[in-house]
Parts: structure tokens; sequence; C-alpha cells
């Protein structure tokens, strides 16, 4: 952790904190729960925590809509209380990455408020607006990620304004050098604040074409993102025109040349996309880019195999400019991994200690998601308790991203929250699982403790090996040799579902 490129190879977790720790009792996860669990994460032996929005919002995508940058929304805590949880999180030697989300704001944003007034206001061009077609129709064919058209009508203006995700949030401006200084202004306040980093979200949407050209047709309009299999509007666009890379290159550059100001400061950008992957490679290249980003690569797929993951890997390491790429499994966006990969049945400790032990050997900074050290399997909502908007929209096709959103199980009387408390999670929680020392738990601390000591595995090099089968995986990290059962059957001398390090032919560690 010494040293100002510390996020090389650690390892992150993160938090969702409307489902972490709720102290107030009111259903809904706060900074005062984070707080309070800080020694159990710095026991699991992470190294770094990446927290999801809890600015001020009225939580139309719960959080990410911000309507305020430089407050705490209330449901939440207070700026006093982030501070409390900052300085304890530093005395643990736990880094703290909060999340901004720059690409676009709430629409109850004061800055929108104002845009959304007239067409010669000061901030008339803080966000994107453009007149309709003479039939009325919105100005392109350009689809939101939540579904129906990106655009939404302005009476007031008579014009439409773009949103990339929920009309609730209009896309900013970015080309307009008063909203870049905003933001950057913004972020400036946190890294004052203390905080040692951001996760950008959304970065590939932070520019766009200023012609508002159509996008063209995807001949392959069902990308595995998401876990979302069928086409939608979105899915059935490339997106050419809508995401204008190198103009948002620029906007990275001013985040990292800020990100300078502030030795041992890091961002790490999420990148989505059938081309994720090569973005990725992008933003992080080169001394004046992104220090980290991470993709969709390894959060989609229906099997773990051995070819997904080496092509994934691989895909990103070919790419020029030597950037650092960032890996997850699972996230708040994404059906959690155990259940995605059809590997196992979903409460198999074993496909989970593996999973964990794999993440942590890639080259690049694994992030774990709260749960992921319990092997926690994706929750089942009924239709009249789904919360996310995107969820109601594709639901009965995929029930959204709720379902690896529910509150975090500390023991069997954990209640349900604003999401309801799966009984399988309560039989698999903290406190069930701390009475069990082969439990997932238990080994996540034993694999991270084991790691800090192979610098291997931080820093070195990764070399595929071809075992002839997609049940194999084996790969080298520097002197390291990484062996992996994907499967629940033993292949040659391994064990189902395990993870084994070795130097030469001495075992380092195994799963086994």
């Amino acid at each position: 952790m010494a040293g100002s490129e510390w996020w090389r190879g650690a390892v992150f977790y993160q938090i969702y904190p409307r489902s972490f720790m709720d102290t107030n009792k009111d259903g809904i996860g706060d900074l005062k729960g984070i707080a309070g669990k800080l020694d159990y994460i710095a026991g699991l032996g992470v190294d770094a925590i990446w927290i999801s929005p809890f600015f001020k919002s009225p939580m139309k995508d719960y959080g990410y809509d911000v309507s305020d940058y430089c407050d705490i929304d209330p449901m939440f805590g207070t700026l006093a209380d982030f501070r409390a949880l900052l300085d304890k999180a530093h005395r643990l030697g736990l880094k703290i990455v909060v999340d901004m989300v720059l690409s676009h704001s709430s629409d109850q944003h004061p800055w929108f408020t104002e845009s959304r007034q007239s067409r010669d206001n000061p901030k008339a061009d803080w966000y994107v607006w453009a007149d309709p077609k003479p039939d009325g129709a919105p100005p392109n064919n350009w689809q939101s990620f939540f579904g129906g058209p990106a655009w939404d009508y302005d009476v007031r203006r008579g014009q439409y304004y773009l949103h990339n995700f929920l009309k609730e949030q209009p896309d900013f401006n970015l080309y307009n050098p008063g909203v870049r200084k905003a933001l950057l202004d913004a972020c400036r306040f946190w890294l004052d604040f203390g905080v040692d980093g951001f996760r950008l979200d959304a970065v590939m949407c932070y520019c766009h074409d200023p012609a508002l050209k159509d996008n063209p047709p995807n001949p392959d309009p069902k990308p595995a993102q998401f876990n979302i299999d069928f086409p939608t509007p979105h899915t059935m666009q490339l997106h050419v025109n809508d995401f204008i890379i190198p103009e948002a290159l620029k906007m990275a550059e001013d985040i990292r040349a800020l990100l300078d100001e502030y030795p041992g400061r890091m961002a790490v950008a999420e990148l989505g996309g059938d081309d994720g992957i090569m973005l990725a490679a992008q933003f992080t290249a080169g001394p004046k880019r992104l220090q980290t980003a991470y993709n969709f690569g390894l959060l989609s797929g229906n099997r773990l195999t051995a070819g997904f993951l080496r092509e994934s890997i691989m895909a990103f390491e070919s790419q020029p400019g030597g950037g650092w790429p960032s890996w997850a499994f699972s996230n708040h966006d994404v059906v959690r991994a155990v259940t995605r990969w059809k590997n196992s049945t979903e409460t198999d400790g074993r496909f989970a200690r593996m999973l964990v032990a794999l993440l942590c050997s890639l080259k690049g900074t694994p992030f774990l998601y709260q749960g992921d050290e319990l092997g926690l399997p994706e929750a089942q909502i009924p239709f009249e308790q789904i919360q996310d908007p995107w969820g109601k929209y594709l639901y009965p096709l995929w029930q959204g991203r709720d379902g690896c959103r529910t509150p975090m199980p500390w023991d069997r009387t954990t209640p349900d929250g604003w999401l309801p408390v799966p009984d399988a999670h309560r039989a698999m929680s903290v406190a069930v699982q701390e009475a069990d020392p082969e439990s997932p738990l238990h080994f996540t601390r034993r694999f991270l403790t084991w790691r800090r000591g192979q610098p291997d595995l931080w820093t070195g090099d990764i070399r595929f090996e071809d075992t002839g089968s997609d049940d194999l995986l084996a790969f080298s990290r520097g002197e390291v040799q990484c062996r992996f059962n994907l499967s629940g059957q033993a292949q040659g001398d391994l064990k189902p579902f395990e993870a084994r390090f070795l130097q030469g032919k001495k075992v380092l560690f195994t799963t086994g």
C-alpha cells in the first residue's frame, strides 16, 4: 500500500450504502453503519473501499441522480458522519474511493432547474438541448439504457434534453468549459476533504456528437451485458454518435491532471458497452489518463470457462498504451457471479471460495462486491417489491438490479429493508459463517492475508497456458503458477473447484 501507485493490485471492497448496514432502523443503510463495520472490512484483508453514491439525491436511480455534489443525503447521514468514517478508515489503513457521477445530474439539481427555464439564462447550455424535428419528434434516434428515446421534451424551452438513463437524469454538456470546471470543483471538494480517489460512473457517456447524427443499427442486437441477452431498443444500435470517445478522453485527462495535484490519489473508470475492454485500455493509456478502469467483460456470461477468462484478459493485454485494468465478477449492476455463472449450485461454498482466489489472482486491481466474501447468490424479488426502474421496464425477462442489492445479511435475524432479505441469505450470514472455519468468509480472510505476502500477485505479469480444457484454467503471475478447476468434477490432480498456487513443485496455497 506504500507509494503513489498503491492501487496497483490492491484489493477493493465495494459498498452499496443503502444495503450495507442500517443503524437507525429505517430500512436503509447509512454512513454510521459503514463506519461501524470498518473493522470487519479491514479484517477481510482488503486495502480500499469504493462507496457507491451517498450525495443528496431524489433517489430516482438510488443515488446515481445527484442533486448536490458537495453534501450528503440525509438518509445516509451528514458530512460529519462521513468525516468520522473517513478518519476511522485511514486509521485502519483503508483507502476510501467515492463514486462521482459526472455524465449527468438529477433533474432536481439547481443547475438543471435554471437551465430548463429559458434558452438564454446563464446555464442554458449546461445540458444537452436540441430542437424537435418539424413533426415534433425527438432530434434523432438515440435510445436510453433504461428504455425509450434518450430525449424528453420540456415545454418551457420548447426543446428536448438528452438523458442516456432515466428522464430524471439529464446529461451534462461537457463541451461547455463552465460545466467542466464546476464538476472538477466538486471533485476538488472531496479531494480536499481527504478521499483517496474516485470511481467514475459511465465515462463512455461523457460526450456526444454535436451534430446529433443518428446511430446506425446493430447487426447483433443481443449483447450479453448486464445479463440482458435479448434485444432492447438501446442494444439495437451501435453507439457511435451518442458516445464520442475522443472528447470523453479529454475530460478524463482533466480529471487526471486534477488528481496529480494530490499525491497518492487515483481514479477508476467504469466503461460499458461491447467494446468496454478496448475503451478501458484507451482510458488508461499513458501518464495523462486515468490510473485504471474496469469494464463489463467479466461481469457477463452464463458460464465461467478458461477460454472466456483468457480471451477477456488478453483482449486488454493486447491493447497498446500499457494501461492497468481493474476486474470484478459482481457489482451493484449485475446478477451475482455464483448465480450468473452456472458452474455450480448457488450455495456451493467451494465455487465461491475459488472465485475469490481467481479474481484476486488476475493481473489488475480486483474489486470484491459486498457479499462476495459470503458467496451470496442472486436474490429473487417478487414483482410487487421490485424497486429498480430498469427492472420494472424489463420484467418479466429480467428483474433488474435489485437481486444483487438486497441488504447485507449480518445474522439470521437481519430484517428486511428497502428490499427483502432472502432466507437463504440469512442462512449464509456473517454470524453463521463466523462459526464455520471452512466458510467462504474465513477463506477470504486466509487467502487475502496470504496474498499480501505475494508481490507477484499484485504486480506480476500474466502468462496463460493452454490446458486443452475449458474447465481448467492455468496461468503464471511472475514466479507463481496459478491453477483453477472451474468445474464440479476433478480435473487431473485438482479437486472440484480447487484453486492451487505453486512455485515449481511446491504448493504455496490451495483451496482444496
